[in-house]
């Protein structure tokens, strides 16, 4: 191979490992049973108290919503707010970057329904 050549191969076999990475940096985020629930519901919902998410994503134990909502915190996707009233108020809200995932998910819902379809009709 050619310099020149040997250079492209080299800066595209780098370019999609970067974007496997990234891939993998993305399913790291979203992993585990509950983000996803959790994210979609704060996107269709705004700021939310803890109880009303616990009442929002079914099935989810309290430990498991704060565990899920730490790590989503950790990786600044979700911000808490405490309010110190006469009975303290905590509400999680997703932060700007939090909110660009809606577009992700709108496609992993399409495909989805896709792909329940395609099973549906091979039936």
């Amino acid at each position: 191979m050619g310099t020149k050549k040997t250079k492209n191969y080299i800066n595209r076999n780098c370019s999609e490992l970067i974007s496997l990475i990234m891939v993998g940096e993305t399913m790291q985020l979203l992993s585990g049973k509950w983000k996803m629930q959790i994210i979609t519901f704060l996107l269709n919902n705004g700021k939310t108290r803890f109880m009303d998410l616990m009442r929002g994503v079914e099935g989810i134990s309290p430990r498991l919503l704060s565990r899920e909502l730490q790590e989503l915190l950790e990786s600044k996707m979700v911000v808490r707010y405490v309010t110190n009233t006469k009975l303290v108020t905590v509400e999680y809200e997703l932060t700007e970057d939090g909110k660009t995932l809606k577009g992700l998910l709108i496609s992993v819902a399409n495909r989805g329904t896709a792909h329940l379809k395609y099973l549906a009709s091979r039936e």
